[in-house]
């Protein structure tokens, strides 16, 4: 309903294939690689927060990852941040308990460990969510919208159900489906596609999207609560609707999000309302492009670092900018880079002396890589140019960012949501 009434983009892009790398592009509308890299966001990196929060907004963030967390600078700018290691719940802390307070080479600490992997595994049972669920953030959310009396106010909320595991509320799997999937067997599922992705059956597989489709459903359900909650306490407001990356399911042989920038995961939502524009926009538009927007759109002066572009330009009837979208992912600290070019007609793809380019008017699954015929289309020498550039840009930015040693609270929940740091 939102986007019946908005400007829904439907071509818009992520520059990064998961949370990590894409969120320096939301919130700073900055590249992944540039300023030091993702791992830390630099203070070269100026957050939208930063922009509100000096303008005299009252300033509100919620999530649930932990990449998202102070220690890894994304504390600034804000009047209130809610993270995820603020109430972990019970079963969470008792499995950190054992984490933080047994040595892991003792009898003990295998023992649970192996118990806590076990009940998962075999029994379906999630020891401790790796996520605050959407009713919650939007709890949270909502008591903050409505505890303050500024019109000036600034909030980002970060929903991660959309993410495995995926555990969403019976009422929304029973809404396209008659027989509803456990939790128990919903976990069960999730460490089979994590731990054996090539003995999921297509059954399973079609339980799993399903499982996917209701979280988005429950996603759904808590934006509309949260928007009513934004109609009863802002006189008038702007929002985006987006997401961080996509997910694969066995599209290119895999699940969830690894390193690779194909459609599948750089492909995403984008709805913006701001009362004034709306209908559907086949232009190119990128996770860099929110940001300036956002700050456009209130009347406030973007910083020069950056470097994204204002979908109001696109509104106003001039020329739209950007032509393509580049992408940029590394190993961990500082590993092999990966680059990739998307234009309405080509992706090209580069990694560790692999290139790979599609088709994509006539291949828009990705599937056939031309450069693995004797064909080499004469538009790979300029895909090849603006990927060198881009890296350019890249290193023109480049500042020494402190490696965050992350604690083993941290590192343990991104473990329970499937990423291998």
């Amino acid at each position: 309903s939102l986007a019946a009434e908005s400007a829904l983009f439907e071509n818009a892009f992520a520059h990064a294939c998961s949370t990590r790398p894409s969120f320096p592009s939301i919130l700073t509308s900055s590249y992944p690689l540039m300023y030091g890299g993702y791992e830390q966001l630099s203070e070269e990196r100026t957050l939208i927060s930063e922009i509100f929060d000096d303008a005299g907004y009252r300033t509100g963030g919620f999530h649930s990852n932990a990449y998202l967390n102070a220690e890894f600078g994304y504390d600034r700018g804000w009047s209130r941040l809610f993270d995820s290691m603020t109430n972990p719940g019970l079963t969470a802390e008792f499995r950190q308990w054992v984490k933080n307070n047994l040595n892991d080479e003792g009898t003990i600490y295998k023992l649970l460990s192996s118990a806590f992997d076990t009940a998962e595994r075999q029994a379906g049972v999630s020891i401790g969510s790796a996520y605050v669920d959407a009713d919650e953030i939007t709890n949270y959310a909502i008591e903050w919208l409505e505890s303050g009396n500024s019109q000036h106010t600034f909030l980002w909320i970060h929903y991660m159900d959309v993410h495995h595991p995926y555990v969403p509320p019976k009422e929304h799997q029973l809404e396209f489906r008659d027989e509803y999937i456990s939790e128990h067997r919903a976990v069960q599922l999730r460490r089979k596609f994590i731990e054996n992705p090539e003995s999921v059956t297509d059954k399973e597989l079609n339980d799993i999207i399903d499982l996917y489709d209701a979280e988005i459903r429950f996603t759904d359900a808590e934006i509309g609560r949260l928007l009513d909650a934004a109609d009863e306490t802002l006189n008038e407001y702007a929002v985006m609707v987006t997401a961080d990356h996509g997910e694969e399911f066995r599209d290119h042989d895999e699940f969830s999000h690894s390193a690779k920038f194909y459609d599948e995961v750089l492909h995403v939502p984008m709805v913006f309302s701001d009362t004034k524009h709306e209908g559907h926009y086949d232009e190119l538009v990128g996770l860099l492009d929110i940001a300036p927007t956002l700050v456009d759109t209130m009347g406030l002066d973007l910083p020069e670092n950056f470097h994204g572009y204002s979908i109001q330009t696109l509104f106003s009837g001039n020329e739209w900018p950007r032509s393509e979208i580049l992408c940029d992912w590394a190993g961990e600290q500082g590993g092999s880079r990966r680059f990739a070019y998307r234009d309405h007609d080509w992706k090209y793809i580069r990694r560790q002396g692999h290139e790979e380019l599609y088709d994509l008017q006539t291949d828009s699954s990705e599937r056939r890589n031309i450069l693995l015929t004797d064909r080499e289309p004469a538009v790979l020498d300029e895909v090849r140019e603006a990927v060198r550039e881009h890296e350019l840009e890249i290193e023109e930015t480049t500042v020494d960012v402190e490696q965050v040693e992350m604690d083993k609270k941290v590192r343990q929940q991104l473990q329970d949501l499937g990423y291998k740091e």
